[in-house]
């Protein structure tokens, strides 16, 4: 009876849609006819899946085909190029500026209540939520925000052998199946729930780990991109003449770059294959779940939520890693597939954050959105992706440093006042800043209107690129709250 109904209302929205009458898809119903959520996360993908047109190497079909069936956006950005602070914000609706929750020593449960995560919301609702792999920053697993949750996979069987390194990567491959692999471990959670039988809407988060690192999968992925393929990355080699202090201590980092170079171009190209290799295998996952979910009882009623928590450098502006507030670390894939609202292969070109997550998802499935929440929900875009949308994307990386993205243009403003400014149309690689030429002081005002309007400040000895003191001259900042909107 429950299937028979919710086929019902699918079989009206969907009449709805075609007559071109805006849905009401959650709106105002009863919540067991309300859709389901199925909710995958992905770990360290950046933007190199084929429908991105990025990197002409990855083979990313499984995703590329969710793409197709729905919503993709191509310019969809981090609140933080961390996994910590990123999940954190995604999860709570709170920007890190706002939490003081900026690198992953930060305990975010200090600073965010159980009471006011997505996934709580939804326990409220009247759903059944439940999770399995990455979905907090190292599966950190709080009761009042799941009905059921599984937080690691059983141990894992391959056979490891002597570790192999680019740098200071890890790219060692296994001799396993992918059976063993904790990510296949957490799809088969995935379906499990996707397929019983309840009386009440599902809320399924499926957080997949590769390609974070260490970059190592069952070594079939590797040998699908051969070594004397492999393609290095737009590269620059003064391309750090320009950035000012803070930028340029993000680029360097933690000696990666340098280590790589040391050991020759080989080296590079073969953690760009190890790369590509584990996103082949997450690939690989993501195909899997799709192909269950196909089957299972609720697949005509599902909403698809499909992200990463940032991007990743692999030697563009001399940087690895994420730790920094340009495209590669701050852009990620994005995905919706939602009954009744989205049209198969479409693009959606607007410049999105992933604060917009949480009250999209409430808005979808006729949630209340909490008064806290600071992103907007992007529900128009997936019904229109080309209606007018005047937002920028917001990213964060330690006190003070913020990173703005609008569809033509990015600039960064850092806790010492240096200042970045890239256009997006002519240097999408970066190349070029900006920030001191004349021409361009209106661009730069008119971006820093986006600039978050509290900064709480992390705690002494935390941060990584000045003396919080320098901040005493500036106008001061504020503290964190639990409400309003740190944006414009």
């Amino acid at each position: 009876m429950l299937e028979r109904n919710r086929m019902k209302i699918f079989t009206v929205l969907f009449a709805a849609f075609l007559l071109g009458i805006p849905s009401t898809i959650g709106a105002a119903l009863p919540p067991a006819t309300r859709p389901n959520v199925l909710f995958i996360a992905v770990d360290d993908l950046r933007d190199w899946v084929g429908y991105l047109g990025r990197n002409p190497q990855t083979l990313t079909p499984n995703i590329d085909k969710l793409a197709a069936r729905g919503v993709l956006f191509t310019r969809s950005y981090c609140a933080a190029p961390v996994c910590n602070p990123s999940r954190a914000a995604l999860m709570s609706g709170l920007r890190p500026s706002s939490t003081g929750v900026y690198d992953n020593g930060d305990n975010f449960a200090k600073f965010i209540p159980e009471d006011i995560t997505l996934t709580t919301q939804f326990r409220k609702a009247g759903y059944y939520v439940c999770g399995a792999g990455k979905i907090f920053h190292n599966s950190v697993y709080r009761p009042g925000e799941w009905d059921d949750h599984l937080k690691k996979a059983d141990r894992q069987s391959e056979d490891k052998p002597n570790q192999v390194k680019a740098g200071k990567l890890d790219i060692t491959p296994f001799n396993c199946r992918d059976e063993d692999m904790p990510d296949y471990q957490f799809v088969s959670y995935g379906l499990e729930q996707l397929n019983r039988k309840r009386d009440q809407p599902l809320f399924v988060a499926v957080g997949l780990i590769k390609p974070h690192l260490p970059w190592s999968v069952p070594k079939k992925y590797y040998e699908r991109f051969p070594l004397e393929t492999i393609q290095l990355p737009p590269y620059k080699e003064d391309d750090l003449d320009d950035l000012p202090p803070i930028g340029l201590k993000m680029a360097r980092g933690n000696g990666d770059h340098e280590a790589i170079l040391r050991e020759g171009t080989n080296s590079w190209k073969k953690a760009i294959q190890a790369y590509l290799g584990c996103i082949n295998f997450c690939d690989t996952m993501v195909g899997r779940l799709l192909d269950g979910f196909d089957k299972s009882p609720v697949a005509t009623n599902t909403i698809i939520c499909f992200w990463s928590d940032h991007g990743w450098h692999l030697g563009e502006k001399h940087h690895w890693r994420k730790f920094a507030l340009w495209e590669e670390a701050t852009r990620s894939p994005f995905i919706w597939v939602v009954p009744g609202i989205t049209r198969p292969n479409s693009r959606c070109d607007r410049t999105v954050d992933f604060m917009s997550i949480y009250p999209t998802l409430t808005d979808l499935c006729g949630i209340p959105t909490p008064k806290h929440i600071q992103g907007e929900s992007i529900r128009g875009l997936l019904a229109n992706p080309q209606m007018p949308w005047d937002r920028s994307a917001i990213t964060t990386y330690h006190y003070m440093n913020h990173a703005i993205r609008s569809e033509g243009w990015r600039y960064i403003r850092y806790s010492d006042g240096g200042e970045e400014l890239y256009d997006e149309k002519n240097d999408p690689n970066e190349w070029t800043n900006l920030a001191k030429q004349s021409g361009f002081s209106s661009k730069k005002s008119e971006l820093s209107q986006w600039l978050p309007k509290e900064n709480k400040r992390e705690p002494k000895g935390n941060d990584r690129f000045g003396d919080e003191s320098e901040g005493k001259s500036r106008k001061k900042s504020g503290t964190a709250k639990i409400g309003g909107d740190a944006s414009k």
